[in-house]
């Protein structure tokens, strides 16, 4: 498996991009800005995009959608709850002070269970919402990408439109369930693991 990571954008928004090094296939996930920069990624490595994966709908992490599809032709896959922070992109870029065109209809609603694959990898969506209503985290193969529901040490934000405190505590507990050597893939700063995350996130000790 081969994983890139880009910090993109002056919110510092991390962008994977996952790939089976033997087809090349792959997806992104969450591609907030600097679209050039994952393009020239893409090429140079010959990667076949599959996918463009939003863990969620806010703009930082789904920004530059267009530019990358009218280049390459691939699916824009949403859970469908976040699809109204979606359509609104412009609106919530505004309050931010930025200026966005809409994007694109997502090609694929997915939802808690369904499976993505490309090449031999198999990734399952888990449904995790708080930070926002259709917050999804992309787990198998040994990671999880999990947006702006897990960081290192923190957690995503509950007050901004979609964002439900409950709603994440329960998230987060089912995270900290899965197995402790999972690498954990933020949407936001350092990788961590799920052992790592049971002991030092200060949201452990809020539930």
């Amino acid at each position: 498996m081969i994983i890139k990571k880009l910090v993109v954008g002056p919110l510092e928004n991390n962008c994977y991009i996952i790939a089976d090094e033997h087809t090349r296939e792959g997806f992104i996930v969450d591609p907030g800005d600097e679209p050039d920069r994952i393009l020239d990624l893409i090429h140079e490595n010959n990667f076949k995009l599959k996918y463009i994966i939003c863990t969620h709908a806010h703009f930082d992490h789904i920004a530059v959608i267009s530019d990358i599809t009218q280049e390459i032709d691939t699916k824009v896959v949403l859970h469908r709850d976040d699809l109204e922070l979606y359509r609104n992109l412009k609106r919530q870029a505004a309050l931010w002070g930025y200026e966005l065109d809409s994007l694109p209809d997502p090609d694929l609603f997915v939802a808690e269970g369904d499976t993505l694959a490309i090449g031999s990898l198999k990734f399952v969506i888990l449904h995790t919402p708080g930070h926002s209503q259709g917050g999804i985290c992309i787990y198998g193969e040994g990671i999880i990408i999990t947006g702006d529901t897990l960081f290192a040490g923190s957690v995503g934000r509950t007050d901004l439109y979609g964002g439900d405190i409950e709603k994440l505590k329960i998230s987060y507990k089912r995270l900290m369930s899965l197995p402790e050597d999972i690498k954990v893939l933020p949407g936001h700063g350092p990788e961590t693991t799920i052992k790592k995350e049971k002991v030092d996130n200060f949201f452990t000790y809020e539930l």
